[in-house]
């Protein structure tokens, strides 16, 4: 009589055949019924029986049935535990450990003993990023490292350039940030700005501020004060 080990291993191996060649008839069906699809990355079951996430362009996920017949985009919602399984799993697909933030071409801003690390990319002309930077006034013991990422256009762009080629590349940032008091012009080698942009391009940051942490997870948008000292008391800090 089979063992129930062997009996678990040939379930999980029918199981494991199924899954492979769903993917399969997913991908067969969606690359010829869709050629503009970009190639697919990943095709993968859901918690929903007969729903299968499909993911392209690395972080760019819809769902589809077992046939590929039908595609919806959108967010899945756990309504037992409350959870947006698409922000989940989103928030997975995007995570950079901190280790790999390239530092050097950051600067910091340190409150109180600065035990505590986090790192932001702003734009200087994101309104967002200016309220964020007020609500990051009301938390100490904290090390910012300010990525500065200019997105939003040219004058972004020359605004960036004289805060990093300041001689107090903290108080040009925060005079503007906090008073809107113009960064002075400034010259010097750009190249950490252009790595910057080249980084959130490879890592999907569409928006600032884009906040850090040290467990490796990013928070989107200019959440409040409350949510970041939560996070940084969550996050396991090095």
């Amino acid at each position: 009589m089979p063992s129930v080990h062997r009996l678990l291993l040939l379930a999980l191996s029918v199981l494991c055949t199924g899954v492979f060649a769903q993917e399969a008839v997913i991908r067969k069906n969606l690359a010829e019924r869709l050629p503009n699809l970009p190639p697919i990355d990943e095709v993968r079951p859901t918690p929903m029986r007969g729903l299968f996430e499909v993911r392209v362009n690395q972080t760019d996920i819809f769902y589809t049935d077992a046939q590929g017949n039908h595609i919806i985009q959108g967010s899945m919602f756990d309504t037992r535990a409350r959870v947006d399984l698409t922000e989940q799993r989103l928030q997975q697909l995007t995570a950079v450990a901190f280790k790999d933030l390239p530092l050097k071409d950051a600067f910091k801003v340190v409150r109180g003993n600065g035990r505590r690390q986090m790192a932001v990319f702003s734009d200087p002309n994101c309104g967002f990023c200016k309220r964020f930077e007020q609500d990051l006034l009301t938390i100490d013991n904290v090390t910012v490292h300010v990525f500065l990422y200019p997105i939003l256009g040219a004058d972004s762009v020359a605004k960036s350039v004289h805060i990093w080629c300041a001689k107090d590349r903290e108080k040009a940032y925060m005079d503007w940030m906090l008073n809107s008091i113009t960064p002075p012009t400034a010259s010097c080698d750009t190249a950490p700005l252009e790595r910057n942009v080249a980084f959130g391009r490879k890592h999907r940051i569409n928006g600032t501020p884009a906040s850090f942490f040290v467990d490796g997870t990013r928070m989107p948008g200019a959440v409040g004060a409350d949510q970041i000292a939560r996070k940084l008391a969550e996050a396991k800090q090095p």
